[in-house]
């Protein structure tokens, strides 16, 4: 059973940095697209980003793509999410989330590509 575990959230400051971890296991992250998305209070889901295996192609919602990054490390079998330039609208539960082998990578953005997903962490930025 692949089991996504998400850390690093917590208080920021607006215009603070801060960088969300996911460590998978029970599978490596080489095997599978992993994305993230969040929720804020009362809303659905959004996609944040996500990454493929192998050429590690990356997809970014376009609300975030000039402040945030992610990226794969295999050896510790994390995908990190960046966030740069805080804003107040960021604030959210930001969960990580690992397709299966198969998925459509025109379709990243989409909550349904995914099949385990983390508990969330929630990632509050003050004005």
């Amino acid at each position: 059973q692949v089991q996504m575990v998400e850390s690093g959230g917590g208080l920021a400051q607006a215009g603070a940095s801060l960088t969300l971890s996911c460590t998978a296991s029970g599978s490596t992250v080489s095997s599978f697209a992993t994305g993230w998305f969040r929720q804020a209070p009362g809303k659905d889901y959004e996609f944040v980003a996500a990454v493929t295996p192998g050429p590690g192609y990356t997809y970014y919602a376009d609300s975030v793509k000039d402040r945030v990054t992610i990226s794969v490390d295999n050896a510790k079998n994390t995908v990190y999410l960046r966030m740069n330039t805080l804003l107040p609208e960021d604030t959210a539960v930001y969960y990580c989330a690992a397709t299966g082998p198969s998925y459509l990578r025109g379709a990243l953005n989409t909550v349904n590509q995914y099949r385990y997903w983390g508990q969330g962490t929630q990632v509050t930025v003050s004005s």
